[in-house]
């Protein structure tokens, strides 16, 4: 088992983002972002997508109950920070879990974010509602969930089946998002309405993905971004060629391989990279009840003959790490690129 590292090239700016003398001016507001994109996905719609493709473009666009900080290196349930909720509570048997929510919170057509909006979300999630998700890939996260009611304006509550103190974590993830009530799903594939820091401007497909900033957004003075505009290039090298170029401030995090962050290094001096790992590990996966993969001592064997070394020295050059019986250690960092310090600052 190897980790997987994703390259970070940063413009010499960036630094600038890291001091203390220079912090105003790493936070200062406006611009458009443009990166790339590795891929189109196939809606706009968080809830029915499987892979980060739609979720990084789009989770400015909404908001969760609650999120993992994200200026905490690894995340834990001590991790986890208030959004649309202002606080929550476990009943004495551990079989309700209690959400206030935040009030005078919009979504982006105007009307008011209530206990409804989070009722409706997971009703549809555990496919209770006339109309149903396409697709709806994390279900099963919910089977213990009994269901969630609206306990007034601004207090929702999940009723468990049993005891699962990790549901915290599973709402605190960026595949979360609260829906509007008032919205049919199927138009949340094609234009999304959130609450969020940014509101949808178009996708077209296999061309780009574009939101702009949401003036009205419940964080004062958030984002500091007027918009963010995604190219969509699914290979890496044309991807990384145009960041050569010009064409973009930022990179699609852990999309630059180590060949092509050697590139990138020497066709673009003035940029500041590192290489850091994802804390995903790439493994070797056999059908344990085929034969002869049934037998233990065969997959043991296996294990045991594999060069990792070979592998790591030829897939990455030598920079991959060796994991454990899961994964390595987490590290800090994503795979990006960025020309201003304002553009890192405003996400």
């Amino acid at each position: 088992m190897r980790s997987n590292p994703r390259a970070l090239a940063v413009a010499g700016a960036l630094l600038l983002a890291v001091s203390g003398a220079d912090a105003a001016f790493a936070q200062k507001p406006g611009g458009i972002l443009r990166m790339y994109h590795w891929d189109s996905p196939p809606s706009m719609s968080i809830h029915e997508e499987v892979t980060i493709s739609t979720d990084v473009p789009m989770m400015g666009v909404f908001n969760n109950l609650v999120l993992f900080d994200q200026h905490v290196v690894r995340n834990s349930l001590q991790s986890i920070v208030p959004e649309l909720a202002t606080s929550w509570s476990w009943s004495e048997d551990g079989m309700q879990l209690a959400f206030r929510l935040r009030q005078g919170v919009r979504w982006h057509d105007g009307q008011p974010f209530t206990a409804r909006d989070v009722e409706c979300t997971w009703n549809l999630l555990l496919g209770r509602t006339a109309e149903k998700l396409r697709t709806n890939p994390r279900k099963s996260w919910y089977q213990n969930l009994d269901k969630v009611t609206a306990d007034g304006d601004y207090v929702a509550s999940f009723h468990l089946k049993r005891p699962q103190p990790a549901l915290l974590a599973l709402l605190a993830s960026g595949l979360s998002p609260v829906y509007p009530c008032h919205v049919p799903p199927h138009d949340m594939r094609s234009h999304p309405i959130g609450t969020g820091p940014f509101k949808f401007v178009e996708f077209k497909p296999n061309e780009s993905i574009k939101v702009a900033r949401n003036t009205d957004y419940w964080k004062k003075d958030r984002p500091y971004l007027d918009g963010i505009e995604y190219t969509i290039i699914p290979n890496h090298s044309t991807a990384q060629l145009a960041f050569i170029a010009g064409k973009f401030d930022m990179t699609f995090p852990g999309r630059v391989t180590v060949p092509l962050l050697r590139d990138v290094r020497s066709q673009m001096p003035q940029a500041v990279c590192e290489l850091q790992t994802t804390n995903v590990a790439r493994s070797l996966i056999v059908n344990h009840t085929a034969a002869p993969f049934d037998n233990p001592d065969i997959r043991k064997a296996m294990a045991l003959a594999l060069d990792r070394k070979a592998f790591i020295d030829i897939l990455s050059e030598g920079e991959d790490r060796i994991g454990g019986l899961m994964l390595p250690p987490p590290r800090r960092g994503l795979g990006v690129a960025s020309r201003d310090p304002r553009h890192l600052a405003g996400l």
